[in-house]
């Protein structure tokens, strides 16, 4: 965290920063007087994947950090300025690392060897922004996984400085892992500690402690439905990731891993199977992306359990799939105010894939992009839902918000939610209360697809249910006028999805990557249009440009209904890979 956004901060939150700094520069310190090591024990697979072509840009002299892309020929990754803190910890985290080893060319292991031990020099005893206890388990994890790509060619005097520098590591691990952020930050801090105390000579009384701890952080953090408290999908995969990790290193090291965490990876499997959609990758909410391509379908085959999620909510969000589509939405309050720094306003949000295509999205993660991205990207507006103007479905600790600025209306009291099937398909039927306080209006929202996935429809109402809600209303119309309140349904579409209004207004036409077309039409909305978008991802230099399909209307009496539905009326080319996503949508249904 830079100077400016260290002094935004209240007194107390800057004193807990600034005494977690100086224990963790501390204990880096003292991280380098016990227990050295001199080599590998056992050396395992790599289990984190780079990209060829991002280590030849790495070669060319072009450094690419989320959004941020600086042309440096002949200039070392340390000397590069960074505008963003959270820049800096993925160099200090080595994810470059990965890119380097992936092609794995004798020049491409030098650079890594020299940027590795400048590293050393310059950070190894505890300066700079790369000791957090996450950030040295995301290191440590790196270098070992990497270890043979990193220790071939060296002398022994340079052998015996990565050694040391990595039991440094790991003791800095072991005393400062509690301080980590709960979720994903410790069970990276523990992943690393299993893995260095496996892994290295002279670091096996680390295993045992971090074991007990992993299983107590699954315990208290995984639910008993497999779910997390940030409701951040992607989040719940790379958690699943690494008690996958944990589990096949001890494995291989002929050590069980304790109860707790095997449960655990039995829980959240299935979870996170009724959280794919069928093109694989996972739904995108509360700060989190569809997940690297093919990442969850080997954390699903590393963990060997084969239980499919059942046709309940998972962790919040209801899911409908039929033939080659499934459609995932978010019927669950945003999280707890102590886990909710990346929590969106998307309420009764849904995102709809065919195929391998994903049609229906929500913006998606704005974080890679900037705070004001970040902001953006978490409100109502950034998604595929129903937007009262100038109001927003919750009440978020928004970055860059000060804590005591509201926002005009609370978080919902209460989600009525039903899911049925029958003949024509399944479905689902929710709605939320949050505008209730301030207008008196409840949003209720219902979703059929049919039985062969060619068919969704849906409809949204915003009503005032009850005589307080009516007087609540009436004394708002009084004040709004004939215009009424005036609300937009917004239909976030995928970047390639090509979108074609129809001159009447009427429809519109929606063509994906295969030919395959879908027909969008609604009735109810005093307007229809198609306006720009953005589709926000990581690995992206800056946020693709996109398309949305808007309904506006307004409240004038108790109640306002609009209609839509969306046809498949021309099938795709289909692939293999289409075959083999329909057995995905077969398997998780």
């Amino acid at each position: 965290m830079g100077g400016e956004a260290l002094a935004s901060l209240r007194l107390g939150e800057r004193v807990r920063l600034l005494g977690n700094r100086f224990l963790n520069r501390v204990c880096a310190r003292l991280g380098g007087l016990r227990h050295p090591s001199t080599s590998f024990l056992s050396q395992p697979e790599p289990r984190s994947f780079g990209a060829v072509d991002r280590g030849r840009q790495l070669l060319a002299g072009q450094f690419q950090f989320g959004g941020f892309i600086v042309e440096a020929p002949d200039v070392s990754i340390w000397q590069i300025a960074l505008p963003d803190a959270a820049l800096a910890a993925d160099l200090h985290g080595f994810c470059w690392l990965d890119d380097l080893a992936a092609l794995g060319s004798r020049r491409a292991r030098l650079l890594a060897q020299a940027w590795l031990f400048e590293w050393i020099d310059d950070f190894g005893r505890g300066a700079g922004p790369g000791w957090t206890p996450e950030l040295a388990a995301r290191r440590l994890m790196r270098w070992i996984h990497h270890g043979m790509f990193l220790d071939k060619g060296l002398e022994e005097s340079q052998r015996q400085r990565f050694f040391r520098n990595l039991a440094r590591q790991a003791a800095f691990l072991a005393r400062r892992w509690q301080a980590s952020p709960s979720g994903l930050p410790r069970f990276e801090a523990l992943t690393g500690l299993v893995l260095a105390g496996l892994t290295l000579e002279g670091q096996a009384h680390l295993v045992a402690p971090a074991m007990r701890a992993i299983g107590d952080e699954c315990d208290r953090l995984i639910d008993a439905q497999g779910g997390i408290p940030s409701r951040n999908p992607e989040e719940l995969m790379k958690i699943f990731a690494l008690l996958n990790r944990a589990a096949a290193a001890l494995s291989e090291a002929g050590q069980m891993p304790t109860r707790p965490h095997l449960l655990a990876i039995e829980r959240v499997a299935p979870t996170l199977r009724g959280l794919r959609h069928a093109d694989g990758g996972l739904a995108r909410f509360h700060g989190g992306g569809a997940g690297a391509e093919g990442r969850l379908d080997r954390a699903l085959a590393a963990s060997g359990v084969r239980k499919v999620a059942s046709r309940g909510i998972v962790m919040g969000y209801g899911r409908l799939a039929a033939g080659r589509c499934t459609v995932i939405m978010d019927v669950a309050p945003p999280p707890e105010p102590d886990e909710r720094r990346e929590a969106h306003d998307s309420i009764l949000a849904f995102e709809l894939t065919s195929g391998r295509y994903p049609v229906i999205v929500n913006c998606g993660p704005g974080a890679p992009f900037g705070p004001e991205w970040r902001r953006a990207a978490c409100l109502t507006p950034s998604h595929s839902t129903l937007a009262i103007h100038g109001l927003f479905s919750s009440r978020l600790a928004l970055p860059g918000r000060p804590d005591n600025e509201d926002l005009p209306v609370d978080p919902p009291r209460e989600i009525v939610l039903r899911q049925f099937s029958g003949l024509d398909g399944y479905g689902i039927m929710a709605r939320h209360d949050a505008y209730r306080r301030a207008l008196g209006l409840v949003h209720s929202r219902q979703l059929d697809l049919s039985l062969d996935g060619r068919r969704l429809f849906g409809e949204d109402v915003l009503g005032a249910q009850s005589e307080t809600d009516r007087v609540r209303f009436e004394a708002l119309i009084d004040h709004v006028g004939r215009e009424g309140l005036r609300f937009d349904i917004r239909f976030h579409l995928h970047p390639d999805v090509d979108a074609a209004l129809a001159p009447d207004h009427e429809s519109v036409s929606l063509t994906l990557r295969n030919r395959e077309v879908w027909a969008f039409r609604q009735t109810g909305a005093r307007k229809m249009s198609l306006d720009a978008s953005v589709y926000l991802e990581y690995g992206r230099l800056k946020p693709r440009s996109a398309k949305q399909i808007v309904l506006s209307g307004s409240v004038l009496d108790y109640a306002s209904r609009v209609s839509w539905s969306l046809f498949r009326v021309r099938d795709g080319f289909r692939h293999l890979h289409d075959a083999e996503a329909d057995q995905s949508v077969t398997e998780t249904r």
